[in-house]
């Protein structure tokens, strides 16, 4: 009997309490997601700086503002970014004055030839067909690369230097940096045509000055050459002159005789 009571009493609380706690577990409120942790901007000069050997390349960034502008470019980059940065090593190996030679633009063209507008791994550099544009390339295609790629290393050509891509830096989309052994030289600021046509236009300096010259010993020449005939012809019109006065004046003496 009391084992009866017991189960009935059991069941009533089951169905007085059940309703209420499920009634509280609808009402109760939600407990708030934790916030997403926020990334980060992807620091590109560190890079360089972890590397040790990069300081010419992260000083000519500065000083020509591409490094500010290949952070921007990375926030909302939709095919990312390519960096191959030369070792002061490869600075070194230039001739001494290269850089301090060049303007401030064509600096800036030196140190965006070196960035590809596009994210490259070892797989894609397989595939892409040359000639690849850079951050330098103007719209009639000048300052391109060729890039060649076997397993697991790639050559890059500017038409100046070739040098190989062995090493990358990082690699993970948006960005790869591959380090290489040499300064990729521009071929409109370092080819052979740039070299002819500064070539040419000095040609034509001392041709225009030489010109100048060889006319001007000539011009002086017929102009002492047309004075003297001059002085010769106005010398011979006296001389007759006076002449024929002297034969007046002895033929009347003579009549008067």
């Amino acid at each position: 009997m009391a084992s009866i009571q017991i189960h009935q009493c059991l069941l009533f609380l089951v169905f007085v309490i059940s309703p209420a706690l499920l009634s509280h577990a609808k009402t109760a409120p939600a407990v708030a997601d934790a916030p997403s942790p926020v990334a980060e901007p992807l620091n590109f000069t560190h890079i360089l700086e972890k590397g040790e050997q990069y300081k010419t390349f992260l000083r000519i960034l500065k000083d020509t503002q591409v490094g500010a502008q290949v952070v921007n470019q990375l926030e909302d980059s939709i095919e990312g970014l390519t960096v191959m940065a030369p070792t002061d090593n490869a600075f070194n190996s230039l001739k001494p004055g290269t850089l301090n030679k060049l303007t401030s633009q064509q600096q800036s063209e030196l140190v965006m030839y070196h960035i590809l507008p596009k994210y490259y791994s070892f797989v894609t550099f397989q595939t892409t067909s040359n000639p690849v544009s850079t951050q330098a390339t103007s719209e009639d295609g000048t300052c391109t690369v060729n890039i060649t790629s076997g397993s697991n290393q790639a050559n890059i050509s500017t038409g100046v230097v070739e040098t190989s891509i062995t090493n990358a830096l990082y690699q993970d989309f948006p960005l790869a940096v591959y380090s290489v052994d040499k300064v990729l030289l521009p071929p409109d600021l370092f080819g052979p045509k740039s070299a002819k046509s500064h070539s040419s236009a000095s040609t034509k300096g001392n041709t225009k000055n030489n010109g100048t010259s060889a006319l001007s010993p000539s011009s002086d020449s017929e102009d002492d050459t047309n004075a003297d005939t001059k002085s010769a012809s106005g010398a011979d019109f006296k001389g007759a002159h006076w002449g024929s006065i002297a034969g007046v004046l002895f033929m009347s003496i003579l009549n008067l005789l």
